[in-house]
């Protein structure tokens, strides 16, 4: 998923990131300008990414009902299938590295390859009740055997290159992401504990992967990762990648949404925090959407309120 064709990596280095640096982001929307407006944060409630940057609910009133009410609500069929691939993505990856670094360069190729076999199983634990366990299985393996082809390709493709390679090096240079990889937002008004879904070492990428369609809001969560890693590291971070992934039977569909992480976009991202910490911080009711989400675990609940 996290792997750019040889056209996307010329779009990042051809065009965005010269772009990034002819168009600079304005200071106070660095995050590590997170000590003074309009980053500081002007409430000590601290959300997580999700409940900023999703726009599911067009009030709002999911993140009032979990946050001020203490409604709890299981995930819906969407949520929960996308869960349990996301945790099948970052499981590849580290069984992956974990090959390379038990073989080394000269005996991983074989342990790599016999990876694809080694499919995880979907656990049921938690599960909403219209889950296709079937469907959702065979989804897995496909995600599964895409994944592990293109891993064994990058690691043939250094090893063909350096054949001096060392393990580590080797790792870094065919796998060069970290994924669900922990930060600390609380410089910026967010949780703690939150997780991107990975970010690539040698060009400070953020990527973050949807099992859904195109929405205009799903840029909102990697200018939110990128400007946490700023508020940490003090390095700047301009460009992020939504991975949408759909499916044609087993077949895997990946379009990639390369972005630059801009003033506009973070100014977005800072005023959904504002607003909704503040929904939070002085319990106020945003009422119901007009038009509520497909599928929204909270609609019973907010219908009902």
């Amino acid at each position: 998923m996290y792997f750019l064709s040889e056209e996307e990596r010329q779009f990042l280095v051809g065009r965005l990131l010269p772009q990034a640096r002819r168009h600079e982001v304005h200071e106070e929307l660095r995050g590590w300008s997170w000590r003074e407006p309009p980053l500081a944060p002007p409430y000590s409630v601290r959300l997580g990414v999700a409940e900023v940057a999703s726009k599911h609910c067009g009030s709002g009133r999911d993140v009032y009902l979990r946050r001020v009410l203490g409604v709890k609500v299981g995930p819906n069929r969407a949520m929960w299938e996308g869960a349990t691939l996301h945790r099948a993505l970052a499981e590849l990856m580290l069984r992956a590295k974990q090959l390379i670094y038990a073989l080394g360069p000269a005996e991983c190729l074989p342990g790599l390859i016999g990876l694809e076999a080694e499919v995880p199983e979907v656990a049921p634990s938690g599960a909403p009740a219209n889950v296709d366990f079937g469907e959702l299985q065979r989804r897995l393996a496909g995600l599964w055997a895409f994944e592990c082809h293109r891993v064994v390709g990058r690691v043939e493709a250094v090893l063909a290159q350096q054949p001096y390679v060392g393990t580590d090096s080797l790792a870094m240079l065919a796998l060069p992401v970290t994924v669900e990889q922990q930060i600390d937002g609380t410089l910026l008004g967010l949780s703690s504990h939150l997780v991107a879904d990975a970010v690539m070492a040698f060009a400070p990428v953020v990527f973050d992967v949807k099992f859904d369609r195109r929405r205009d809001f799903h840029r909102l969560t990697t200018a939110a990762y990128a400007m946490v890693l700023e508020s940490l590291c003090e390095h700047p971070v301009d460009v992020g990648c939504i991975v949408y992934v759909h499916f044609v039977g087993t077949r895997v569909l990946v379009e990639r949404d390369l972005h630059l992480i801009g003033d506009e976009m973070r100014q977005w991202l800072i005023d959904e925090r504002d607003e909704r910490t503040r929904m939070v911080s002085e319990e106020i009711d945003p009422g119901a959407a007009e038009r509520c989400a497909e599928g929204c675990p909270y609609r019973g609940q907010c219908r009902r309120g």
